[in-house]
């Protein structure tokens, strides 16, 4: 028997790109919809977040830092410092820093001048450097030839006249008048603490010149004027024991004068108790002082 014909079911595809048997189309999803921002951080939470931020950031400048140092530490032997710049040295002469200038009070009355001086007379010692000149002596007296830096403060004395008095172990020993110019005030100043100079000087003589120990006859100690100019005058007797040395006793002075410099002009006197004869000559030579 026949049976009826059965429609196949297909359909052509539309387009140009395909053949075959089409069984559907996938659907098509549509895009996602885009959801609207939700609220922001909470504002306390920001700020702990920012204060952490910039700790961290703090926190390493530090760290950085401290490395820094440490190496600095270690390039220099332990002392980062050692190129720090130090303190001015004091170039001051050695008897300015003693003795600063004296500081002048408003009111205080002004010294009074002094008397005339005579002009000298007879053969004179100049001394350029010091700023005076003084008596001049012959025989046994002879012209001091040398430069005698002497005591701590190393006064440099290079006019005057001596004689040797005796030889012994230690060497020679003289009669002495000798002048010197000593740096006195600080840089261009010419106003001298006289009083300060002059008792500094005396004291370097008695502790330097002469043998040790020694006791004191003080005769005159003071300011005064010699020449007219001011001065400090220390007259004294100076009593020692030295072996091999016939000398016992020294007649001395050490006048310290300003002369209107810088520098202070020092004249120093000795006559042994050997010679005890030309003690006089220590006070004609002071009263004999002139300013150049």
């Amino acid at each position: 028997m026949m049976s009826d014909p059965i429609t196949p079911t297909w359909s052509r595809p539309t387009g140009p790109w395909a053949s075959g048997t089409v069984t559907g189309v996938p659907p098509i999803e549509p895009p996602p919809t885009e959801q609207p921002p939700g609220p922001g951080p909470d504002p306390e939470q920001r700020r702990r977040r920012q204060m952490l931020l910039f700790g961290g950031i703090a926190g390493g400048i530090v760290a950085i830092g401290l490395t820094i140092i440490l190496i600095v530490a270690l390039a220099s032997d332990g002392d980062a410092f050692s190129s720090k710049a130090q303190a001015p040295t004091d170039v001051r002469p050695p008897l300015a820093q003693m003795c600063p200038a004296p500081t002048t009070i408003p009111g205080d009355p002004a010294p009074a001048p002094s008397a005339p001086v005579p002009p000298a007379s007879g053969e004179r010692t100049v001394d350029e450097e010091a700023g005076i000149s003084y008596k001049k002596y012959g025989a046994p007296w002879e012209p001091w030839t040398t430069i005698w830096r002497a005591g701590t403060l190393e006064v440099p004395y290079k006019v005057g006249q001596h004689f040797v008095t005796e030889q012994y172990s230690g060497g020679t020993y003289h009669a002495s008048i000798l002048s010197a110019a000593v740096p006195a005030a600080e840089n261009d100043a010419v106003t001298l603490n006289l009083e300060c100079v002059g008792r500094q000087v005396a004291a370097d003589v008695r502790a330097e010149y002469y043998p040790q120990p020694n006791t004191i006859e003080q005769l005159r100690d003071g300011l005064t004027t010699l020449g007219g100019r001011p001065a400090y005058l220390s007259e004294f007797r100076l009593h020692f024991q030295s072996p091999g040395l016939q000398a016992t006793a020294e007649r001395s002075a050490v006048a310290v004068i300003d002369v209107g410099k810088p520098t202070a002009a020092v004249l120093y006197l000795s006559i042994p108790n050997t010679h005890a004869q030309f003690e006089p000559v220590i006070a004609e030579v002071l009263a004999s002082v002139r300013p150049l």
